[in-house]
């Protein structure tokens, strides 16, 4: 990739252990119970689609909602030592915000990027991987009347692509920092964790740019871009999404030669923030596993519009695809909670289609603030009860095999 230097060149099935896993729970359980009440009585939903609140100070966690004792988070701290990690969606320091060319109110509630902080982050939380993803639609969003986020106005001629060259400057930036590596192929991931340092795998979180123009899905590829999140808060020229009533109702016919441009190129298609039908149609057109990067299953006390039923998770993982389980303030209010949402994905689609999908930096009332807690994900799952290597598959191993069968020989 141009101006970026790289230094380095059996199926688990579905958790059948969870009702002991549940046992060797409950006493963990039990004594967080009072902890997780009171953090969720005092822990205001938003009831849309979005947010522009504060998403948080981006400090460490002080009260988990469960107990980890000291041996159980030193379990966490080993475990990377000697399994890669991988996040599937972040916007490390909200690197999107910096140069930009416009201004809006709701870029100016995020706050000013602080780029060095997270890097440093990655770097002391040990994370092998992050998909590093450029916002799309940035110039686009707007506040609703219930905090939530939507497209308010359309682009310009140009502005998408324009945007896209701009916040791909920036992501290239980061990379000055030696430590982080281009995340180019799952070789790379595999070399950072063994090196400490961290791939930055680039992402773009809406296909805007691509407009009606399939060689961009080509020159993306040449960027470095390795996954595209089809669509974001904008409706765009491939498909409708969750957080807005249908247009398209489903895959456009563009959008299906997007995808299966994508399929040649090797860029992972992702579904976040898409609807099932969309989803239904990407999984028919795709020769490829896809992912959705980060969302959650709805439940009983949680049914928010950017959560996916266990049926649409289930669509993808069939397809050989993952879902990153999302530690977001849309249903959860303490990181007991997120270790919880985890064990549903696990129960709903197996340990081989589980993954890590933060969107830190630019989360809503997030339950993990910040990567110095990232070795908190494996402790707390170890401590459930799972297995080292069923830990290892949902932590990175599960997103290196997607990530290899998209690129297939290159």
């Amino acid at each position: 990739m141009k101006g970026i230097k790289n230094p380095f060149g059996h199926d688990a099935g579905r958790l059948s252990r969870r009702t002991v896993l549940k046992g060797l729970a409950a006493v963990a359980a039990a004594a967080a119970t009072a902890t997780a009440a009171a953090a969720a009585s005092g822990t205001r939903f938003a009831r849309a689609q979005g947010a522009t609140e504060p998403v948080g100070d981006a400090a460490q966690l002080a009260d988990l909602g469960l107990t980890l004792s000291a041996e159980q988070r030193a379990a966490g701290v080993a475990f990377l030592d000697r399994h890669p990690s991988v996040d599937t969606h972040s916007h490390p320091g909200r690197f999107f915000l910096r140069n930009l060319p416009f201004q809006t109110p709701t870029t100016l509630a995020f706050g000013e990027p602080f780029e060095a902080k997270a890097v440093a982050d990655l770097s002391a939380g040990h994370v092998s991987a992050t998909l590093i993803a450029a916002v799309a639609d940035s110039r686009l969003l707007e506040r609703t009347s219930t905090q939530g986020l939507h497209a308010g106005k359309d682009f310009q001629a140009g502005e998408a692509y324009a945007d896209y060259r701009g916040q791909l400057a920036q992501m290239t930036a980061l990379m000055a920092d030696h430590r982080l590596i281009a995340g180019l192929v799952p070789a790379n991931i595999i070399n950072a964790q063994r090196h400490r340092v961290t791939a930055a795998v680039f992402s773009v979180e809406g296909g805007d740019f691509i407009e009606n123009k399939l060689d961009r899905v080509h020159e993306a590829f040449r960027d470095g871009v390795r996954s595209i999140t089809l669509v974001h808060y904008h409706i765009n020229q491939i498909g409708d999404i969750q957080t807005d009533a249908p247009v398209h109702h489903g895959l456009t016919p563009l959008g299906t030669s997007i995808v299966r441009e994508m399929n040649k190129t090797g860029i992972i298609i992702d579904l976040a923030h898409a609807t099932f039908e969309v989803a239904k149609d990407v999984v028919r057109a795709s020769s490829k596993p896809v992912m959705v990067s980060h969302t959650n299953l709805i439940t009983a006390t949680a049914n928010y519009p950017r959560l996916i039923s266990a049926e649409h998770a289930k669509l993808v993982a069939d397809a050989g695809g993952i879902i990153g389980a999302w530690p977001s303030g849309f249903g959860l209010s303490s990181f007991a909670d997120y270790i919880d949402a985890i064990m549903r994905l696990v129960d709903a689609v197996g340990i081989d289609h589980t993954a890590i999908g933060t969107d830190m930096d630019a989360n809503f009332k997030p339950v993990l603030r910040s990567y110095r807690d990232w070795s908190l994900i494996p402790a707390a799952l170890l401590a459930r009860g799972m297995h080292e290597g069923e830990v290892a598959k949902i932590m990175g191993g599960n997103f290196i095999r997607v990530f290899k069968a998209n690129l297939g020989q290159r």
